[in-house]
């Protein structure tokens, strides 16, 4: 049963132009001024999702990125700040790049926060998939295997610091604590100062390919996983829910079909499905044009991928469009009645899961996103229960 709704920010700024036939990504360019208005469309949102009953805020880790697409380089930082605007909200790390950190500074950083938000932080961890951000962190993602191989010591250091009252690590990558004198002994065992309150830390993790490796990884570690792109094909996909559900028997551990897993979808609410289409079409077109060139939309060829950065091309270039990822469940977009429908269908095709998160496209401005998110809790949420986030319509104050 779906008990928690969260929401996704990666800190996209206000842009004009956008579509297909809009300005291409490359030649996106913004000011240092309009680019930290992504903290001011933040403030909003947590503001107005915690007056109205949302689980968690999550805010993702991108660096570099002049065009305006993610701005948030420091999401703990983030948590820590927006947690004194808000009484219950929780907010998600969604995700820290674990391969541009140190893992005993983030294992450290997040303690803090959880300290500081008084256990309001959730914590979560990704390789990445900016060539521009990780490599220029010294960290390889051009070579796959060694993002990997990088990653899965990086995750394992950082349990053994949350867990261990004092721990030691000799890996590929790390030795800790290197073999040093210190103050008249030979130091061999390391204490994080301080260790999260709340233990064992509940740690989230995106699923991108599904692949029986990582998937027996985050199994072993108890990583939950957020499975982007709704319940559409290469997104929340029948496929992977039992991979999920089969990583963890191969643990020793039996799990319903969905649970801790959340499924994370793009949303429009309108008076109907077409007029949904046609409100956010340009938005699901800049969408593609951001992610498709970094090989997340598998279905994109490579002739596509050039003619999308052309915006005399991109139009007439086959690209998929919102009607198709609407058909096939990738987009929750119409009215409310339809949204419901949809997410109690998946109630009953998934019986464990109890997360979702919607979230709104790249490039729609502040005022479009405020309006979404009050609506979806408005009209939406109150279909499902809810239990401690349970409110009534009535309940709600209305936006200034």
């Amino acid at each position: 049963m779906i008990t928690k709704f969260d929401s996704l920010f990666a800190g996209h700024v206000d842009m004009d132009n956008v579509g297909y036939a809009g300005t291409a990504v490359n030649d996106r360019r913004f000011s240092n001024e309009h680019l930290t208005t992504a903290f001011d469309k933040a403030e909003a949102m947590a503001r107005l999702m915690d007056r109205l009953g949302y689980h968690t805020f999550w805010a993702a880790e991108h660096h570099f990125q002049h065009e305006g697409y993610e701005c948030l380089p420091n999401v703990l930082m983030l948590a820590v700040h927006l947690s004194h605007l808000t009484e219950r909200l929780r907010f998600g790390c969604g995700f820290n790049i674990t391969p541009m950190w140190h893992p005993l500074r983030l294992a450290e950083d997040f303690a803090m926060a959880d300290i500081l938000t008084g256990g309001r932080v959730t914590f979560g961890v990704g390789r990445g998939y900016h060539t521009r951000e990780v490599e220029t962190f010294g960290s390889p993602l051009q070579d796959q295997p060694a993002n990997r191989e990088l990653f899965e010591e990086q995750v394992q250091i950082i349990f053994k610091a949350f867990n261990e009252e004092s721990f030691s690590h000799h890996g590929k990558h790390y030795t800790l604590p290197p073999r040093v004198p210190y103050r008249g002994y030979e130091l061999e065992k390391l204490t994080l100062v301080p260790r999260p309150l709340r233990r064992p830390v509940e740690c989230w993790q995106p699923i991108q390919g599904g692949t029986q490796r990582a998937l027996d990884f985050m199994a072993q570690q108890g990583i939950k996983g957020v499975v982007g792109g709704g319940s559409a094909e290469g997104g929340a996909m029948h496929r992977v829910v039992v991979a999920w559900q089969e990583a963890h028997a191969r643990v020793g551990r039996q799990l319903a079909l969905g649970e801790n897993l959340c499924f994370g979808f793009h949303f429009h609410i309108a008076n109907s499905r077409e007029q949904g289409i046609r409100e956010a079409a340009k938005y699901y077109e800049e969408n593609m044009k951001m992610f498709g060139p970094l090989r997340l939309v598998r279905a994109l060829t490579d002739q596509q991928i050039e003619d999308m950065s052309d915006p005399r091309k991109a139009p007439h270039a086959g690209l998929p469009t919102i009607e198709e990822a609407v058909e096939k469940g990738g987009i929750l977009c119409g009215s409310p009645e339809q949204i419901i429908e949809h997410l109690k269908n998946l109630e009953e095709r998934y019986p464990g899961l109890d997360q979702v998160s919607v979230s709104l496209s790249v490039g729609v401005p502040k005022t479009a996103v405020l309006e979404q998110l009050e609506r979806f809790a408005t009209e939406i949420m109150p279909a499902f229960k809810r239990g401690e986030y349970q409110l009534h319509p009535q309940e709600y104050a209305p936006l200034p």
